[in-house]
C-alpha cells in the first residue's frame, strides 16, 4: 500500500537526531484537514492537530518533501499526489464518528473508525489496544462485522446485549460490510480517542504486509 508507506515516511525523521514530535495519526488528521479546505494556514492546522508551531512546521515540511501538498499565500492544499494518497487512505479507513460511553469502552470520549476488508488481520485486538495506548489513548476495542452483526474476536457472548443502540449506531453510521473492522479508540479527551482509533487502524493494516 503506497499510501501507507508515505504516511510512515512523513512521520519518520529525515535527518540524524531526535525524531518528529508527531505521530502517523497526526499525518492522517493533517491530510483530512487539508483535504477538506481550499487552503488552511499553519496556525489553524496547529490548533486542529494539537501541535506546537515547530512540530507543525516540521510536519508541513515532511508533507511537502513527499510531494503531498502545495503551500502558497492562500494556505496549504493537497497536491495531485496528495489527493491520490488521501483517496487511497479513505478507501481503507473511514471518517471517524463519536459514540457514547458504554461498558464496551474504557474512556469518557470514544471515537470509532471503519477499516474495510481487514477482518482477516484481527487476532484478539491486543495489538490495536497497545497501539492506541502508545499515542495517549486509554485503549481500543476491535470489532469484526460478520453475518450482519459486530463481535469481538474470541468472545462468544453477545457484547451488545444491553447496549443495542450502540451497535445500531455503529452500523448505521459507518455502514460496514462483511469482513470489515470497526475500531473504537477510548480516552479522556476527544483528540486522544481519535488518534488512538486511527493509530490502531494503521497497526491493523500494517499487519497485512
Amino acid at each position: 500500500m503506497e499510501w501507507l508507506r508515505v504516511i510512515e515516511k512523513v512521520a519518520s525523521k529525515i535527518a540524524p537526531g531526535r525524531g518528529p514530535s508527531f505521530s502517523e495519526a497526526h499525518v492522517i488528521r493533517a491530510l483530512e484537514t487539508i483535504g477538506a479546505k481550499e487552503g488552511v494556514g499553519r496556525i489553524k492546522l496547529s490548533e486542529i492537530l494539537g501541535l506546537g508551531g515547530g512540530a507543525t512546521r516540521t510536519l508541513v515540511r515532511h508533507l511537502r518533501n513527499e510531494g503531498m501538498i502545495e503551500v502558497s499565500r492562500s494556505g496549504i492544499v493537497l497536491s495531485k499526489s496528495g489527493e491520490k494518497v488521501f483517496s487511497d487512505l479513505r478507501s481503507r479507513i473511514s471518517e471517524e464518528i463519536e459514540i457514547p460511553k458504554s461498558p464496551l469502552t474504557v474512556g469518557s470520549f470514544n471515537v470509532a473508525v471503519l477499516i474495510r476488508n481487514a477482518a482477516g488481520s484481527v487476532k484478539y485486538g491486543v495489538e490495536q489496544r497497545d497501539a492506541a495506548i502508545k499515542v495517549g489513548a486509554l485503549g481500543a476495542t476491535a470489532l469484526v462485522f460478520s453475518r450482519n452483526k459486530l463481535t469481538i474476536p474470541g468472545v462468544s457472548k453477545n457484547i451488545f446485549q444491553n447496549i443495542q443502540p450502540i451497535h445500531d449506531a455503529l452500523v448505521s453510521k459507518l455502514k460496514p460490510t462483511e469482513n470489515d473492522v470497526i475500531i473504537i479508540g477510548s480516552a479522556n479527551g476527544k483528540r486522544a480517542a481519535e488518534f488512538g482509533a486511527k493509530t490502531a487502524a494503521l497497526e491493523l493494516l500494517k499487519s497485512e504486509k
